[in-house]
């Protein structure tokens, strides 16, 4: 199924839109104050300092007025409208010296100096001028009335900047708390999914693949929204800002500068078409990786009694050696398509401009003037830095849409809403009416199972491995649906119940009990407000485990690491009892409970039982049948169906399989039953 990957991504986003806009919004307003840099500079250039060779005309004393040789001058871009203006003089600039030309010129070209008069070329014509060379006090004086604006406009351009890093702070602090609460979100939701998930969906896939996409691919994501989406967003701002000021510098220059967008465009599409490939690769590696590393932890009591350390080393290095290929071969493609191609298409833009303008701009009769020139190479110098921070996150963004189709591949698995509310507690009448199962189609585990169990009732499920026992269980839990018939609960239908409403009054003790970190207390409670602290001790104590957690320093309070595993075999199972206890379930299912521990613990429990099961439907699967003798019902399984049922006496007195199992249990040599 397609997952549309990037509109999922923007659907979590717009979650936080407004946050994200405000914050658009003021990385626009720092843009706009930092890129006013090169505008501020142009002015300084091509007004107050290039703007001396501006005509001036004699005027009287005042504002701005300077005085040379007795006379008063004022540039011509000085006067107020309708103010008087005298004679027209110049001053212009050869090489690195400046002249004072006492009348207009007629026209302006190349320029150079002979027997102190100053010669002015443009195509065929020439024209010369008698000049007075100027000292650098007279230079000096020229230029005062542009010092004070000269000020102003640098006081402005560091105003703007520190104005343009308080918008950037608060730009950055609010995309990155974004970024931040979407993949907040998103965790939230993937580990919601794992709830509602089918356990078929847990058979089929390793616990390390599950947890690596909870962690690492929504990790790579976070990284798409913190860092990746963040660099785009005020790089393409950032980006318009500059192309907007290099329309207004010149439009012709602006649309050959246009050429980088399609280019880059392209160099996206490019790199996604190999990087893609290989990052599927790396994750679903680094998640084999994970699956690999915990089932090692978890079984290797296992791989060092049979020595299997370094077989179990060397297809982990398989693995790592894969996932090293290709991260080289994504490092390869980085490195060709990042900086150094940046660098390269950086180089090519500058060399034409100047090639193309620079030379002119140069001489008097220029195309552009030496301060839009400057803007401009300051411009694109700015243009690309942006381009380069997108071009380095490429890398990234392709990890975090490879990670996102994995974690988006989760949550589009069919799942099963948590319902709210409660159920009214049942009497726990049970009742399978011809019902037939199979975990793979046509291949029925259970055929055709009819029986009753009625409150108070302990019913015995026995057999052989895969007669079908635990599916029994699978069934009343509803971790999987019955494929033919039907399972009731004081008659009704159990798959017209929600299945969370029906199992708040189911409780299960498992063969290997799973205990959770925390403390014994909170094992039993399972943090569930509505048992009390008094509850969690009184059923400690009634199943018999104050005797056997007395050595414990802190009692009842005592740690609890992952799984129990500090505490006996023993000690786990009675925590288990006693949570199953603590919860006073209608339906009681005992899961070989019993056949994990010593004999005198077993003593201990099968005390607890009778306390356990009073007034409760309980279900007990069994292979010690010493412990079912006193059950109302015991249900003997052959290959799915029911081959005997009754009493302990009742299938005693049979003699049939019951009877062969427990004869055989007791050191008794017998002869099979055909």
């Amino acid at each position: 199924m397609k997952r549309h990957v990037g509109k999922r991504l923007v659907q979590y986003a717009l979650r936080f839109k407004k946050t994200i806009l405000i914050a658009l919004l003021l990385l626009t307003v720092a843009v706009a104050a930092e890129l006013s840099g090169p505008l501020i500079a142009k002015r300084m250039i091509d007004k107050h300092i290039l703007g001396i060779e501006n005509p001036w005309f004699e005027t009287d004393q005042g504002e701005e007025a300077v005085t040379y040789k007795g006379e008063w001058y004022k540039r011509s871009d000085h006067f107020a409208s309708g103010e008087e203006k005298g004679k027209e003089v110049r001053i212009l600039q050869v090489g690195r010296d400046y002249y004072f030309v006492d009348e207009p010129i007629p026209f302006d070209g190349e320029r150079t100096v002979e027997d102190g008069d100053i010669m002015i070329s443009k195509d065929s014509n020439t024209v010369t001028l008698e000049a007075e060379k100027l000292t650098n006090n007279e230079l000096i004086s020229f230029y005062k009335p542009e010092f004070e604006p000269l000020i102003w406009l640098i006081v402005l351009y560091f105003g703007l900047l520190i104005f343009a890093s308080f918008f950037e702070y608060g730009q950055g602090l609010l995309l990155q708390t974004s970024a931040n609460r979407i993949i907040q979100n998103m965790r939230t939701d993937v580990y919601a999914q794992i709830q509602r998930l089918h356990i078929n969906y847990f058979d089929n896939l390793p616990a390390g693949k599950v947890v690596s996409r909870i962690t690492n691919d929504t990790e790579a994501i976070r990284e798409l929204y913190v860092t990746v989406l963040a660099t785009f967003f005020t790089s393409i701002i950032y980006m318009t800002g500059i192309f907007v000021a290099l329309f207004f510098l010149d439009v012709k220059l602006a649309f050959i500068t246009l050429a980088i967008v399609p280019i880059l465009v392209i160099w996206v599409i490019v790199y996604r078409r190999f990087a893609s490939k290989y990052n599927k690769v790396i994750r679903t590696r680094i998640s084999d990786i994970n699956g690999m590393i915990n089932e090692s932890i978890q079984g290797i009591s296992i791989i060092r009694a049979f020595k299997r350390s370094s077989q179990t080393e060397k297809e982990f290095e398989t693995l790592n050696e894969s996932h090293f290929t290709y991260q080289n071969k994504l490092l390869n493609l980085n490195s060709l398509m990042s900086y150094n191609l940046v660098n390269i298409l950086r180089n090519i833009t500058f060399v034409a401009l100047i090639w193309y303008f620079g030379g002119a701009s140069l001489t008097a009769a220029s195309v552009v003037s030496l301060g839009v020139l400057y803007a401009f190479v300051d411009y694109l110098n700015r243009l690309f830095q942006p381009v380069t921070n997108m071009v380095n996150q490429l890398a990234n963004l392709e990890q975090a849409l490879v990670a996102a189709d994995r974690v988006f591949e989760l949550l589009d698995e069919k799942g099963e809403d948590v319902a709210d509310g409660e159920l009214k507690p049942y009497e726990g009448n049970v009742a399978f009416n011809n019902v037939s199962f199979a975990y793979k189609e046509e291949e029925y585990v259970l055929k055709d199972l009819s029986f009753t169990a009625k409150k108070g009732e302990t019913v015995a499920l026995v057999g052989h491995t895969g007669s079908g026992k635990s599916s029994i269980m699978n069934l009343l839990f509803r971790f999987y649906d019955n494929k033919k018939g039907t399972i009731t609960i004081d008659g009704k239908d159990i798959q017209s119940i929600p299945k969370q409403h029906l199992r708040q009054h189911m409780a299960i003790v498992l063969q290997d009990p799973f205990l959770f970190t925390g403390t014994i207390a909170s094992n039993v409670s399972l943090d569930d407000p509505s048992i009390s602290r008094e509850k969690v001790e009184k059923a400690l104590n009634d199943v018999g485990a104050e005797e056997l957690l007395k050595t414990l320093p802190k009692g009842y309070d005592e740690p609890v690491i992952e799984k129990g595993s500090t505490l006996s075999s023993g000690q786990r199972q009675l925590i288990s009892f006693a949570r199953a206890l603590a919860f006073d379930p209608a339906v009681l299912i005992l899961d070989e409970a019993t056949s994990n521990v010593d004999t005198e613990t077993e003593i201990v429990i099968q005390n607890a039982l009778d306390t356990l099961k009073k007034g409760r439907t309980t279900f007990i699967i069994a292979h010690r049948l010493s412990t079912i003798r006193e059950a109302d019902q015991i249900l003997v399984l052959h290959q799915g169906e029911i081959a005997e049922r009754g009493s302990h006496e009742e299938l005693m007195q049979k003699q049939g399989r019951y009877y062969q199992m427990y004869q055989l249990q007791q050191g008794k040599t017998i002869e099979r039953a055909v």
